[in-house]
Formats: C-alpha cells, structure tokens, sequence
C-alpha cells in the first residue's frame, strides 16, 4: 500500500495544483503557475491557510498573489491565459456569497472566449451544522442550492467537494477539462468551508508532478480530400482564421499556405495577429467590424475556409458577410460544435496546425488565378490608403478615436501588446490597428466585458514577464469601461507590474451612443451628464466634474495628461514613448470627440428596432432595419 499524508482538503488541493504540468510538443509549462486569492470567512482557514503554509514551508511552489476584485481575478487568469495559448492559467479562490458571485462574469468571460481558468468558490457548510451562515442564500424549495450552483452554465466543468474523498477525481477531472483544446473554459471546483478544513489521508501519488500533455488531433484523411477538392473547385476563396489559428501555433503554418495558394485572409477579433497587417494576403478583420477589402471579397467568395473560429455574429456580421448564393463552408477546428456549423457537409475535426499542413500538401500546385490574385492587391491598397487618411492628423482640439488609435499605433513598438474588450475601441481596432506580431492583438470580444481591460492586461502582462518577454503591454480603454473595473490598478502598482494604459475621455458611452443612433434611440442614457431633474434624463449639456486622471494618480501611477488643442495627438506620441521609456506604469488620459468615426468597413450586425414607435427616429431606423435584414442568409452550405 502506498504512502498518505495527513492533509486538509485545500492543503491537499493546493499541493496538487503546484504540480500540475502542461505539455505542448516541446514546450512544457506549470498548468497552474499561482493563486489569486480574496479571503472571507469561507475560506481564510481553508484555502488562505493552505496557501499561508506553502508560502512558509516552500514560497516557491504555489505563489499567492492578491487582488481587489473577485471578477478582476478571472480576467487577469484569462489575460495569461491566452498569452500563453492556453497552455496555462491561475486558480482564483474567493469567499462565501458575494466573493463567489463576484466570479461569476469572469466565469462566463473564459468559457464564452474558450480559454482556461481554474476557478475555486467557497461555500456553505456542506454539514449544514450552522445553517443558515453569513451571506447564505436560502431557497426554501431547495435547501442546497446556493450561489455556487450559478457556475454551472458558465463554466465547461462544475463540482462539488462535499466529503473529502471526492477531492481525488474532482481535481483529476477539473484539470482535464482545462488542458483540453475542446473543452476549456471555466472550470469551477466550489468548496464548502467546513469541507476546506477537514482533514484526510492523502495518497502521495496524488501530490506527485503530472504532466497534462495537449491533444493535437490530425484531420481524417478522407475529410482532408473533400476539403481540398472543394477549394480546387472554386474561384474565389476566401480563408476565416480565428483564436484557434493561434492557441495551435499555426500561424507560420498559415502564411506558408496563402503564399503557397494566394488565398486572401481574414480575422476575426481572436484571429488577429495570424498575419502581420502588411502581408500581401491579409485584408483585415472581417465581419461586422472588419475592413472593407475583407468584407468585399468574403461577400463575393465562394468558398469560405473557417480556421479556428466559432462563427460569431459579428463574424458573420450577422449572416450578411458571405453573400454568394453558392457560397461552401469548408470548417477546420478542433471543436466539432465548431465545425459543424452553418450546415457545412465539409467538416474537418482537427487541431487547426496539423490541418493546415495536411491541407497545404493536399492543395499543393493550386494557385488563385491572375485576376483574383490583381483584385486581392487593390483592395488591399485601397483600404491601407483608408486607414492612413483616418490616422492623418486633423489638428482638431479634439481628435477623434481613429487618430488616437494610430498616434499610440506609431508609438508604440512592433511586439507590443495592445489589450482592449468594449466599447467602441474594439470595432475601430479592429478595422484599424496594424498588427505586427502574432501575440501583438488581444481583443476580448466574445464576452466583450467591459471591466476587462485592465485587469485582463495585468494578466497579460504577468504572462509575458513569465516567458521572459519585456515587451509592454498597452491598454486602451474608455472611460465608460474604466469606471466598470479600474481598481486592479492598484494590483499592478504593488506588484510593480508595469502596463500603459491610455484613457480615452469621451463623457459616455460612445459605442452604444452610436448604436442608440441607429436603432433610433437617439443617445439615451448614453452621455455622462448631470442629472437634468426638470426633463428627468441625463441628455443636458453639463458634463460631470469626474477627474480620472486624479483617479489613476490616487493609486500611485505616472499620470500623462494630454491637454485638448491642435498639438494633442503630437502630446500623445510623446506620452506613449515616454511611458515606454518607464520602468513604472503609466497612466495617460486624453479627451477625445465620440462623434468622429472609424471608416465605414460595410459591415452590419442585428440589433432589432422596434416594429411601431411614436419616435420618428425609431421609425427612419426600422425601416433601414428591415432593408439591411434583406441580406440575411441562413448560411447552409
């Protein structure tokens, strides 16, 4: 009989934590590499105590780090999370009730954008011996569901541990589903407080290092063949690539096979990066917010090649993207839920690297023809020729967002990491940011938290400075999403964790602003804006006297602040270098005009307008409304 060790259930667990192992062909990294941890009286003599006697007994192993929000602690998880490309992520531990729930968007970030995080919510007794406890919810239908039981449709993996011995298969199963390709996500392991400190006799092959190894699936043969016949016998391909494209290090995979064929390229939002922005075949993102030249020529393309992406609306933009009636779906993922979609009879189940080298030879000697290969080069030119008029400086007092985006494009250096995730920044960067690295684009869009941005960056941040990379980290953020989440500024400032974050003040919500234009909304509710108590809206002209700069100064960061005038976008490059220049983090605010957009990329997305309205505007938007869902398809191909 094997050797035990007399353990509480979280020593236990934290143990087996720290020796958890990722295994990507030649890379291997700690699955787990440390804990995120906000302590109540659910779990600082659980959770808080184990990671306490770790620290003293070996520092090393299962670091502690802390946070100033529950959420914030998953997004930093999600941030190195794909960073790494999903070969690992942290734990985030919190307390009964609030602590738990606070987790919950987090939760629904990582599984909505398919990328691990480990997360461990304390709860209620599981002996009910004190019943109810401090910040219990009670259901008197059904006394054992809490707060906890909200993981369960945001998370790819949920359990229990009500009595000791289940910790075993718990934890085995919970790491399996987040090293797996297909499954990841959320990965919630809820633990009651009374369980978190009892106590068992631990099998030391459970504590033992265990090596989690990344499945990368090769493609069915004969899937391979139906693909690449379906390529051969269209005209105008036209290639989807997603996040998968990156979580598989396939990107050089990718280029080798549109240079081989002089297929065109576009992204979606996860995608971006898998080309660098000046390659002959890569025309932007697509969709609802992509470029022009992309979504020109995936409206006109006959055979879409999705790799790596789910699909979504915005994606599709909103079923409107790919317009030619003959139009075939050929889907590479390792997902099947993925692959399968919109009808496609041409799936390939497969990790997206090992696909594309199976199908580069399978197409070998294909070659788009001359007149494709010429409409592929003047789109492209056309639409970079757009984006640097719309980076042109106008010398307006206040710049609009596209010519903030390329001041701090221009200043900022070629690996550097910009991290963004709602608003109106996602669409114009999108549309507009020039990539130049493959880990250089991270845009949360499949969640589009706002909140996210700050602490997702300090994440990715602490992913880099693990890999030894020092390349900066910039986030770019509006105020409206600032005000959500900027507390974890203060994590960066005691940990002296260094990222840039440039503020872009514009008194409201200029994403939904522009939105509530279109749908006939007119901006409601859209401005920050002193309470007009005689109209009873917020639609007056008195801005709110809110300094975000004294905000950020307040928790210790360099704050730059750009004054408005002629020589603000100049002031901002200048800010941007000298922030680089830091070894601290920066803080740079700058005002900017909402009403000055990005250029227009044709794209569209599905936001219903009401069918009767006394608002005139209502009605000029439903009839646009009913115009643009003409173009809607149900995409079966």
């Amino acid at each position: 009989m094997g050797s035990t060790k007399r353990m509480t259930v979280s020593q236990a667990l934290i143990e087996f934590l720290a020796n958890q192992w990722t295994v990507d062909g030649i890379v291997r990294e700690r699955t787990i590499p440390g804990v995120f941890g906000i302590f109540g009286h659910g779990n600082v003599a659980g959770i808080g105590q184990a990671l306490k006697q770790l620290n003293v007994e070996s520092p090393d192993l299962m670091p502690y780090y802390q946070a100033r929000n529950e959420q914030a602690m998953v997004h930093q998880s999600v941030g190195y999370a794909r960073i790494h490309r999903r070969r690992g992520t942290y734990a985030s531990a919190a307390s009964v009730g609030p602590g738990a729930a606070n987790m919950l968007t987090g939760a629904a970030v990582a599984t909505s954008n398919r990328l691990p995080a480990l997360l461990l919510p304390s709860d209620t007794f599981a002996t009910r011996v004190a019943d109810p406890v401090l910040q219990q919810i009670e259901h008197p239908h059904d006394l054992g569901v809490q707060v906890t039981d909200a993981f369960r449709p945001v998370s790819r993996f949920f359990d229990r541990v009500q009595r000791p011995e289940q910790l075993y298969s718990i934890a085995l199963a919970a790491l399996r589903v987040l090293t797996d390709p297909v499954e990841t996500g959320a990965v919630t392991i809820a633990l009651p407080e009374d369980v978190q400190a009892e106590a068992l006799d631990v099998p030391v092959e459970f504590l033992q290092p265990r090596e989690w190894h990344i499945r990368r699936p090769r493609p069915d043969r004969d899937a391979i063949a139906r693909a690449a016949a379906a390529i051969r016998a269209g005209k105008r391909p036209f290639i989807v690539a997603g996040g998968g494209v990156l979580y598989s290090d396939a990107e050089n995979e990718l280029r080798a096979l549109v240079e081989a064929t002089g297929i065109p390229v576009g992204t979606s939002q996860a995608g971006g990066g898998v080309l660098t922005w000046d390659h002959p075949q890569y025309l932007g993102g697509v969709g609802a917010t992509g470029a022009l030249a992309a979504n020109r020529l995936a409206a006109e393309a006959d055979v879409i090649i999705g790799i790596g992406t789910r699909y979504s609306d915005f994606t599709t933009a909103s079923r409107t993207a790919f317009q030619n009636p003959d139009v075939t779906f050929v889907n590479i993922n390792v997902a099947p839920f993925d692959a399968y979609k919109h009808g496609t009879q041409l799936p390939v189940v497969a990790d997206a690297r090992e696909a594309i080298v199976e199908l580069t030879e399978a197409l070998a000697g294909l070659r788009v023809d001359a007149g494709y290969a010429g409409r592929i080069a003047r789109e492209k030119a056309e639409w970079d020729a757009t984006v640097d008029a719309a980076f042109a400086p106008s010398g307006l007092a206040l710049p609009g967002q596209p010519e903030i985006i390329g001041a701090v494009q221009q200043a900022s250096a070629p690996e550097d990491v910009v991290v963004q995730a709602a608003g109106s920044l996602p669409g114009d960067l999108h549309k507009l940011w020039r990539v130049r690295d493959a880990l250089g684009y991270h845009v949360e869009y499949a969640f589009s938290c706002m909140g996210y941005e700050i602490a997702g960056g300090i994440g990715v941040k602490r992913g880099l400075v693990a890999a030894g990379d020092d390349r900066d980290v910039i986030v770019m953020v509006g105020d409206g999403s600032y005000l959500m989440l900027n507390t974890e500024l203060v994590t960066a400032v005691a940990e002296g964790i260094k990222v840039i974050v440039v503020l872009i003040q514009n008194h409201g919500y200029a994403s939904i602003g522009h939105l509530s234009e279109t749908v006939g909304s007119e901006r409601f509710g859209t401005w920050y804006r002193e309470y007009d108590g005689e109209a009873r809206n917020f639609q007056g002209e008195k801005i709110l006297p809110v300094d975000l700069a004294m905000n950020a100064r307040s928790y210790g960061l360099d704050v730059i602040e750009v004054a408005p005038g002629a020589s603000a976008i100049d002031d901002l490059k200048a800010a941007v270098a000298r922030a680089k220049a830091s070894d601290r983090s920066t803080f740079i605010h700058i005002n900017s005009d909402p009403l000055i957009y990005a250029p227009d990329g044709a794209g569209w997305w599905d936001v219903p307008v009401p069918e009767v309205s006394t608002l005139e505007s209502t009605q000029r938007a439903r009839t646009e409304y009913l115009e643009q869902q003409k173009a809607q398809r149900p995409l079966l191909g």
